[in-house]
């Protein structure tokens, strides 16, 4: 069970018990380490609403000073003013940054653009001429397979919206010639801070069948009311909101009408809806991590 508070915004929850580190994961970092080598740049997604807890920090390990671009996924779902500041964040960072919708398609082409002048400048140092070759990494469900997809024209790797659907290495041929090397999502094995396991929950990036969904939508409440409050009470036509979550949750139940026999609230009924409609940006585009 996932429980917790929140409290000056910062986070304290009991997150203990999920195993986040099985052993495919471990077999994934093997293999990222292994095909190193072999590729000129990693491509890493990350999703657009949580873009430090969407990024495994055991990648920044193994990639090094690999030239990387970070691809800002579902960017349609996420603050456009935010978007702007961690596309500048990551850049001061050494890395080229841009913002995409892999399901949609969106900012495919200018990625292309991109990968074909980063072609042009290695194939100046070569003597023969090698089509450009590229890793593709990120935790589960941030939308690697989507953009896979996108970018070979075709459905190459299975997609989902439940993490873990990708499963071993796979070297694709892109349109142009290049080479793209899939690899599985990697967690890590611990969180050093559990407020990224707690958004990649709320993202979906954690399977919800080993959380507790209400205490999930709950905690979601409260980040929301703080920072994203009006909102709240917009996409739920609530006519005030309280400081307390569960009253919120409460009131929210009652106008979509989640009531049980004997005048019991679903609770479990209000918290998919809850969690199902952040995710699906019905609530509006929402950043939870400020650059």
């Amino acid at each position: 069970m996932l429980a917790g508070k929140r409290d000056g915004g910062n986070y304290t929850y009991m997150i203990e018990n999920i195993n986040w580190y099985p052993g495919h994961m471990k077999k994934t970092r093997e293999l990222i380490e292994e095909n190193l080598k072999m590729v000129d740049l990693v491509i890493e997604v990350v999703d657009a609403r949580i873009p430090v807890s969407s990024r495994n920090p055991i990648i920044d390990q193994i990639v090094g000073n690999k030239q990387r671009i970070i691809i800002l996924n579902k960017s349609d779902l996420s603050d456009p003013q935010e978007n702007e500041k961690w596309k500048e964040n990551f850049q001061k960072g050494g890395s080229i940054a841009l913002t995409m919708n892999c399901m949609k398609g969106t900012g495919v082409n200018k990625l292309y653009k991109l990968l074909e002048d980063l072609q042009k400048q290695k194939d100046q140092d070569r003597v023969r001429k090698k089509p450009l070759r590229m890793m593709i990494v990120g935790v589960p469900n941030v939308g690697k397979s989507s953009l896979i997809n996108r970018m070979t024209g075709k459905k190459s790797a299975k997609t989902g919206d439940r993490p873990g659907v990708t499963r071993g290495k796979q070297w694709l041929a892109l349109k142009n010639g290049m080479q793209l090397l899939d690899t599985p999502g990697i967690l890590w094995p611990k969180f050093e801070d559990p407020k990224a396991g707690l958004d990649l929950a709320f993202c979906g990036s954690i399977k919800d069948e080993i959380l507790d969904t209400a205490d999930l939508a709950l905690e979601l409440i409260k980040v929301l009311q703080e920072d994203y409050g009006s909102m709240l009470m917009e996409r739920y036509k609530l006519d005030e909101l309280s400081d307390d979550a569960l009253t919120n949750m409460e009131a929210i139940a009652a106008k979509r009408g989640f009531i049980l026999a004997g005048k019991r609230i679903d609770y479990e009924r209000c918290a998919r809806t809850i969690l199902d409609e952040f995710r699906s940006g019905l609530i509006g585009n929402i950043t939870l991590e400020k650059a």
